[in-house]
């Protein structure tokens, strides 16, 4: 009986230490944020998404890839084709091989997409400490919570960790960062960038834009769904009252 029990409090003890371990890898559940492409009429702000480049552009782009972006996708946040040209005509792209089976370099057109920032993988890592910045493509979907989780994670950081947490070197303190021990150091600080539209880039401006531009670069087509939706429950609702009215006109003859 005795080795029954001492076997129950082990096994109890694992439980919670699993319990404890689990919680910590997943993170804390991040806030709710009120964004504008929410809810069944909810919509992209088309100057929060062009803001939200420019912050992609000047600041996450000189380590995160966008490997699923295509220059002409631009068109999709409200550029017009002369200013998706200009916009790819600022990168080099490595084409080729030629005529002599050689690689080259030319700017950049509509239809090809965003360059990765390194040459492959280990020069990625090999830049940032060892660990490799991930795709931003699709970072929107691919993370829990989303959006709110980008946001809480941008805007996370913290200067010291809390007393009795040991961080490993090179690491930084992130609250809403799975394991709180993050690689990358904090991105933004506030006048990162200067807005074209003279909105004022503050820390939780720019986060909050550039959130945006990811959500909508994981999600392009949101709005179309959302339009084809409300076009089936529209259809939907004219079938019911027909089928409701042929029912009633059958039915009438019949006497009950």
């Amino acid at each position: 009986m005795r080795k029954f029990a001492l076997t129950a409090i082990a096994a109890a003890f694992a439980l919670t230490a699993f319990a404890n371990a689990s919680k910590a890898s997943e993170g804390v559940v991040p806030p709710e944020m009120d964004w504008s492409w929410k809810g069944l009429f909810g919509t992209y702000d088309r100057a929060q998404l062009q803001r939200g480049f420019q912050v992609f552009k000047n600041v996450c782009a000189s380590c995160h890839s966008m490997r699923y972006l295509a220059f002409r996708n631009l068109e999709g946040i409200g550029f017009n084709d002369d200013q998706v040209k200009a916009i790819a005509a600022e990168y080099d792209i490595e084409d080729g091989p030629n005529d002599d089976g050689e690689m080259f370099t030319r700017s950049g057109k509509p239809a090809d997409h965003f360059p990765s920032p390194f040459p492959n993988a280990k020069a990625a890592a090999a830049a940032n400490g060892g660990a490799t910045p991930p795709d931003l493509s699709l970072m929107a979907k691919a993370r829990a919570h989303g959006p709110d989780y980008i946001h809480a994670l941008l805007t996370g950081y913290e200067e010291e960790a809390p007393a009795g947490v040991e961080m490993a070197e090179g690491k930084h303190y992130n609250h809403y960062f799975p394991g709180h021990q993050i690689s990358m150091p904090p991105p933004l600080y506030g006048d990162d960038v200067e807005y074209t539209d003279g909105t004022e880039a503050s820390i939780d401006q720019e986060v909050q834009d550039v959130t945006a531009f990811l959500n909508w670069i994981a999600e392009p087509e949101l709005e179309a769904r959302k339009a084809m939706g409300m076009k089936v429950l529209l259809f939907l609702l004219v079938l019911t009252a027909m089928l409701y009215a042929v029912k009633r006109k059958i039915w009438a003859k019949i006497e009950h």
